[in-house]
Protein backbone atom coordinates (compact mmCIF):
# COMPACT_ATOMS: atom_id res chain seq x y z
CA UNK A 1 0.00 0.00 0.00
CA UNK A 2 1.27 3.61 -0.70
CA UNK A 3 3.30 5.33 2.33
CA UNK A 4 1.96 7.74 4.40
CA UNK A 5 4.32 10.24 5.38
CA UNK A 6 1.84 12.27 7.40
CA UNK A 7 1.54 8.98 9.89
CA UNK A 8 5.15 8.74 9.62
CA UNK A 9 5.76 12.66 10.61
CA UNK A 10 3.44 12.15 13.59
CA UNK A 11 4.24 8.95 15.04
CA UNK A 12 8.22 10.20 14.69
CA UNK A 13 7.62 13.61 16.50
CA UNK A 14 5.03 11.94 19.12
CA UNK A 15 7.74 9.51 19.96
CA UNK A 16 10.42 11.97 20.81
CA UNK A 17 8.20 13.14 23.59
CA UNK A 18 6.83 9.29 24.68
CA UNK A 19 10.14 7.46 24.69
CA UNK A 20 11.63 10.42 27.11
CA UNK A 21 8.37 10.33 28.93
CA UNK A 22 8.96 6.47 30.04
CA UNK A 23 12.27 6.02 29.91
CA UNK A 24 11.70 3.29 27.29
CA UNK A 25 14.87 4.29 25.51
CA UNK A 26 17.34 0.80 26.18
CA UNK A 27 14.33 -1.58 25.76
CA UNK A 28 12.77 0.36 22.34
CA UNK A 29 16.25 -0.19 20.96
CA UNK A 30 16.59 -3.68 21.85
CA UNK A 31 13.30 -4.84 20.28
CA UNK A 32 14.23 -2.64 17.28
CA UNK A 33 17.52 -4.96 17.18
CA UNK A 34 15.90 -8.19 17.84
CA UNK A 35 13.70 -7.74 15.22
CA UNK A 36 16.35 -6.77 12.21
CA UNK A 37 18.98 -9.25 14.27
CA UNK A 38 17.39 -12.49 12.54
CA UNK A 39 18.66 -11.19 9.01
CA UNK A 40 20.23 -13.91 6.97
CA UNK A 41 22.11 -12.38 3.90
CA UNK A 42 22.29 -16.23 2.47
CA UNK A 43 18.90 -16.28 2.12
CA UNK A 44 17.06 -14.05 -0.91
CA UNK A 45 12.82 -14.54 -0.04
CA UNK A 46 11.14 -12.25 1.77
CA UNK A 47 10.55 -12.42 5.30
CA UNK A 48 11.97 -16.02 5.38
CA UNK A 49 15.28 -13.94 5.01
CA UNK A 50 14.70 -12.31 8.68
CA UNK A 51 15.47 -8.92 9.04
CA UNK A 52 13.54 -5.77 10.24
CA UNK A 53 10.15 -7.01 9.21
CA UNK A 54 7.55 -6.51 12.11
CA UNK A 55 7.77 -10.38 13.34
CA UNK A 56 9.16 -10.31 16.49
CA UNK A 57 5.45 -9.17 16.93
CA UNK A 58 4.39 -12.54 16.62
CA UNK A 59 3.95 -15.16 19.23
CA UNK A 60 6.71 -18.26 17.97
CA UNK A 61 9.84 -15.08 17.71
CA UNK A 62 9.00 -12.92 20.90
CA UNK A 63 9.15 -16.51 22.80
CA UNK A 64 12.62 -16.73 21.42
CA UNK A 65 15.08 -16.87 24.79
CA UNK A 66 17.20 -13.64 23.96
CA UNK A 67 13.60 -11.85 22.87
CA UNK A 68 13.01 -12.53 27.16
CA UNK A 69 11.27 -9.17 27.78
CA UNK A 70 10.53 -7.97 25.06
CA UNK A 71 6.87 -8.25 25.33
CA UNK A 72 7.38 -4.94 27.84
CA UNK A 73 8.58 -2.77 24.68
CA UNK A 74 5.75 -4.09 22.34
CA UNK A 75 3.08 -3.16 24.64
CA UNK A 76 4.77 0.55 24.92
CA UNK A 77 4.78 0.80 20.94
CA UNK A 78 0.66 -0.76 20.60
CA UNK A 79 -0.82 3.16 21.27
CA UNK A 80 1.11 4.95 19.09
CA UNK A 81 0.81 1.98 16.31
CA UNK A 82 -3.43 2.12 16.77
CA UNK A 83 -3.09 6.24 16.32
CA UNK A 84 -0.69 5.60 13.34
CA UNK A 85 -2.19 2.69 11.92
CA UNK A 86 -0.50 3.05 8.85
CA UNK A 87 2.72 2.97 10.09
CA UNK A 88 3.35 -0.89 9.44
CA UNK A 89 4.99 -2.60 13.11
CA UNK A 90 8.21 -2.98 10.88
CA UNK A 91 8.75 0.83 10.52
CA UNK A 92 7.72 1.52 14.11
CA UNK A 93 9.94 -0.69 15.70
CA UNK A 94 13.01 1.01 13.77
CA UNK A 95 12.10 4.42 14.16
CA UNK A 96 11.55 3.82 17.97
CA UNK A 97 14.95 3.13 18.19
CA UNK A 98 16.82 5.84 16.14
CA UNK A 99 14.31 8.16 18.44
CA UNK A 100 15.37 6.32 21.15
CA UNK A 101 19.09 7.03 20.46
CA UNK A 102 18.30 10.66 19.30
CA UNK A 103 16.41 11.97 22.34
CA UNK A 104 19.21 9.82 24.86
CA UNK A 105 21.39 12.14 22.99
CA UNK A 106 23.11 10.25 20.57
CA UNK A 107 23.42 11.05 17.04
CA UNK A 108 20.05 11.24 14.77
CA UNK A 109 19.82 8.24 12.31
CA UNK A 110 19.33 9.05 8.54
CA UNK A 111 16.75 6.92 8.80
CA UNK A 112 13.95 5.35 5.60
CA UNK A 113 10.86 3.99 6.14
CA UNK A 114 7.89 2.01 4.04
CA UNK A 115 9.11 -1.25 5.15
CA UNK A 116 6.39 -4.40 4.91
CA UNK A 117 5.65 -6.06 7.38
CA UNK A 118 5.99 -10.06 7.63
CA UNK A 119 2.00 -11.27 7.45
CA UNK A 120 2.22 -14.06 9.37
CA UNK A 121 3.79 -16.12 12.18
CA UNK A 122 4.24 -18.87 10.11
CA UNK A 123 6.73 -17.12 8.72
CA UNK A 124 8.69 -16.37 11.67
CA UNK A 125 12.64 -16.86 11.97
CA UNK A 126 13.72 -19.84 13.38
CA UNK A 127 15.54 -19.16 17.33
CA UNK A 128 19.12 -19.17 17.94
CA UNK A 129 19.88 -16.53 15.72
CA UNK A 130 21.23 -13.72 17.86
CA UNK A 131 23.74 -13.06 19.93
CA UNK A 132 24.59 -14.64 23.11
CA UNK A 133 26.09 -12.89 25.40
CA UNK A 134 28.29 -15.43 27.63
CA UNK A 135 30.97 -17.97 26.15
CA UNK A 136 33.10 -20.73 27.48
CA UNK A 137 36.32 -18.91 26.14
CA UNK A 138 37.48 -15.58 24.81
CA UNK A 139 38.01 -17.26 21.35
CA UNK A 140 34.55 -19.13 21.24
CA UNK A 141 33.42 -15.66 22.24
CA UNK A 142 34.80 -14.08 19.12
CA UNK A 143 34.02 -16.59 16.99
CA UNK A 144 30.15 -16.51 18.17
CA UNK A 145 29.84 -12.44 17.78
CA UNK A 146 31.84 -13.38 13.52
CA UNK A 147 29.64 -15.81 12.80
CA UNK A 148 26.28 -13.95 14.07
CA UNK A 149 27.02 -10.20 12.10
CA UNK A 150 28.35 -11.68 9.28
CA UNK A 151 25.48 -13.59 8.80
CA UNK A 152 23.91 -10.37 8.57
CA UNK A 153 26.90 -8.73 6.36
CA UNK A 154 28.54 -6.90 9.23
CA UNK A 155 32.53 -6.60 9.26
CA UNK A 156 34.90 -6.30 12.80
CA UNK A 157 34.47 -2.45 12.76
CA UNK A 158 30.31 -2.48 12.46
CA UNK A 159 30.62 -5.23 15.14
CA UNK A 160 32.35 -3.14 17.76
CA UNK A 161 30.83 0.21 16.83
CA UNK A 162 27.37 -1.29 17.42
CA UNK A 163 28.56 -2.82 20.95
CA UNK A 164 28.80 0.36 21.77
CA UNK A 165 25.10 0.74 21.98
CA UNK A 166 25.18 -1.40 25.03
CA UNK A 167 25.93 2.18 26.71
CA UNK A 168 22.57 3.07 27.55
CA UNK A 169 20.28 0.77 30.06
CA UNK A 170 21.46 -1.86 32.14
CA UNK A 171 21.56 -6.06 32.22
CA UNK A 172 18.66 -7.38 34.39
CA UNK A 173 18.18 -10.92 35.27
CA UNK A 174 14.97 -11.14 33.77
CA UNK A 175 15.94 -10.89 30.28
CA UNK A 176 19.74 -12.16 30.09
CA UNK A 177 19.77 -14.23 32.76
CA UNK A 178 22.93 -11.89 33.82
CA UNK A 179 22.87 -9.20 36.56
CA UNK A 180 21.71 -8.20 40.15
CA UNK A 181 18.58 -6.67 41.84
CA UNK A 182 21.38 -3.36 42.31
CA UNK A 183 25.02 -2.33 41.94
CA UNK A 184 26.91 0.81 42.24
CA UNK A 185 27.28 1.08 38.35
CA UNK A 186 23.81 1.24 38.00
CA UNK A 187 23.64 4.06 40.08
CA UNK A 188 26.29 6.32 39.14
CA UNK A 189 28.79 5.75 36.19
CA UNK A 190 32.93 6.58 36.90
CA UNK A 191 33.61 7.72 33.05
CA UNK A 192 30.89 10.94 33.28
CA UNK A 193 29.54 11.07 36.46
CA UNK A 194 25.72 10.71 35.36
CA UNK A 195 22.82 8.78 36.95
CA UNK A 196 22.70 5.74 34.62
CA UNK A 197 18.83 5.42 36.18
CA UNK A 198 17.72 8.44 33.34
CA UNK A 199 17.27 7.95 30.01
CA UNK A 200 20.33 10.05 27.97
CA UNK A 201 23.18 8.35 26.53
CA UNK A 202 26.38 8.39 28.31
CA UNK A 203 28.50 7.67 24.71
CA UNK A 204 31.82 6.74 26.04
CA UNK A 205 30.95 5.11 29.29
CA UNK A 206 30.67 1.56 27.38
CA UNK A 207 33.94 1.85 25.75
CA UNK A 208 35.84 3.53 28.65
CA UNK A 209 34.88 1.30 30.97
CA UNK A 210 35.18 -1.91 29.43
CA UNK A 211 38.40 -1.01 28.66
CA UNK A 212 39.51 0.26 32.08
CA UNK A 213 38.10 -2.51 34.21
CA UNK A 214 37.80 -0.60 36.87
CA UNK A 215 34.10 -0.88 38.74
CA UNK A 216 33.56 -4.63 40.08
CA UNK A 217 30.29 -3.63 40.47
CA UNK A 218 30.07 -3.33 35.99
CA UNK A 219 29.04 -6.43 34.46
CA UNK A 220 30.50 -7.18 31.64
CA UNK A 221 29.50 -10.07 29.06
CA UNK A 222 32.30 -11.95 26.98
CA UNK A 223 31.14 -10.51 23.97
CA UNK A 224 32.17 -7.06 25.38
CA UNK A 225 34.89 -7.42 27.18
CA UNK A 226 36.84 -9.62 23.73
CA UNK A 227 36.36 -6.12 21.67
CA UNK A 228 39.30 -5.19 23.33
CA UNK A 229 41.43 -8.37 23.25
CA UNK A 230 40.70 -9.76 19.59
CA UNK A 231 43.11 -8.53 17.58
CA UNK A 232 40.83 -7.29 14.33
CA UNK A 233 38.13 -6.07 16.80
CA UNK A 234 40.87 -4.08 19.29
CA UNK A 235 42.22 -0.95 17.10
CA UNK A 236 38.17 -0.09 16.74
CA UNK A 237 37.27 -0.21 19.89
CA UNK A 238 40.42 1.82 21.18
CA UNK A 239 39.01 4.39 18.49
CA UNK A 240 35.67 4.67 20.03
CA UNK A 241 36.95 5.13 23.64
CA UNK A 242 39.17 7.94 22.55
CA UNK A 243 36.94 10.05 19.69
CA UNK A 244 33.08 10.36 20.56
CA UNK A 245 32.93 11.92 17.53
CA UNK A 246 33.92 8.81 15.31
CA UNK A 247 31.97 7.07 17.77
CA UNK A 248 28.69 8.78 16.78
CA UNK A 249 29.69 9.41 13.29
CA UNK A 250 30.11 5.69 12.54
CA UNK A 251 27.13 4.70 15.23
CA UNK A 252 24.83 6.08 12.57
CA UNK A 253 25.78 4.52 9.31
CA UNK A 254 25.69 0.70 10.90
CA UNK A 255 22.41 1.55 13.03
CA UNK A 256 20.74 2.61 9.73
CA UNK A 257 22.32 -0.43 8.09
CA UNK A 258 20.83 -2.34 10.48
CA UNK A 259 17.35 -0.88 11.07
CA UNK A 260 17.59 -2.12 6.42
CA UNK A 261 18.20 -5.46 7.20
CA UNK A 262 16.44 -8.12 4.74
CA UNK A 263 13.72 -5.48 4.10
CA UNK A 264 10.92 -5.89 1.06
CA UNK A 265 9.88 -1.96 0.36
CA UNK A 266 6.73 -0.93 -0.16
CA UNK A 267 5.60 0.77 -3.47
CA UNK A 268 6.83 3.73 -4.02
CA UNK A 269 9.39 3.49 -1.20
CA UNK A 270 11.80 4.31 0.64
CA UNK A 271 10.78 7.28 1.73
CA UNK A 272 12.44 9.88 4.36
CA UNK A 273 10.34 12.79 6.91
Amino acid sequence: MPVNKDQLAGAYNELKDYIQSKACNPIVVRLAWHDAGTYNCAIKEFPQRGGANGAIRFKPELSHGHNAGLKVALDLLEPIKAKYPDVSYADLFQMASAVAIEVAGGPKIDMRYGRKDCPSEDLCACDGLLPAPQHPSSEAAVDHLRKVFNRMGFNDQEIVVLSGAHTIGRVKKDRSGLGVDAAGYTRDCPACLKDLTDPFLCSLCYFKEVKEKRDNDLIVMDTDRVIFEDEGFKPWAEKYAADEAAFFNDYAVAHKKLSELGVEWEEGAPVTI
